[in-house]
């Protein structure tokens, strides 16, 4: 089976994913965009009342052009037990993560890792916030922490805990 590797891309608070193509099937490109504290009224692609003064062209190129979700929701707004839900797709009670300062354990099941074992490679760049090691990634370079937005430092991987 001859498989041919693509890029996986992810930016600040985005994780995405791209495929390995098998030659006896073609499996889609995923790219999952989370980005932090954007409301519905702060992308322009969902039409609300900040679409004009503060558009969002690429990501309204990226939605137009992939699925724009009209009807969601969230299972918890705090950030990091946010973030252990959308990974895991577990609540809080099962992944463990509960406050601001709760590590997602490495060897929690997770989307990533899911993706791995279906022959995906899948990488995230960005904010992190589960404080421990991001695993299931062949590639991450990730905040410390809440990060820092002006010059910021990324931990890359191999270089975790230095």
């Amino acid at each position: 089976m001859k498989r041919n590797n693509l890029t996986t891309v992810c930016l600040c608070g985005v994780f995405a994913t791209q495929t390995m193509i098998a030659a006896d099937r073609d499996r889609p490109n995923i790219i999952y965009i989370m980005s932090d504290d954007h409301a519905s009224q702060a992308v322009s692609a969902y039409g609300g009342i900040l679409s004009d003064i503060l558009p969002t062209p690429n990501i309204d190129r990226i939605g137009h052009e992939g699925a724009i979700l009209q009807n969601c929701f969230v299972t918890n707004s705090i950030s990091t037990p946010s973030r252990g839900a959308i990974i895991t797709g577990q609540y809080s009670q099962k992944n463990g993560v509960y406050t601001l300062e709760d590590p997602l354990d490495p060897d929690h099941p997770n989307v990533a890792k899911c993706l791995q074992q279906a022959g995906y490679q899948t990488a995230i760049i960005g904010k992190w916030h589960l404080h421990a090691e991001p695993t299931g990634f062949d590639y991450y370079n990730v905040l410390p922490g809440q990060g820092r937005y002006i010059d910021p430092m990324l931990i890359e991987k191999g270089k975790w805990g230095g």
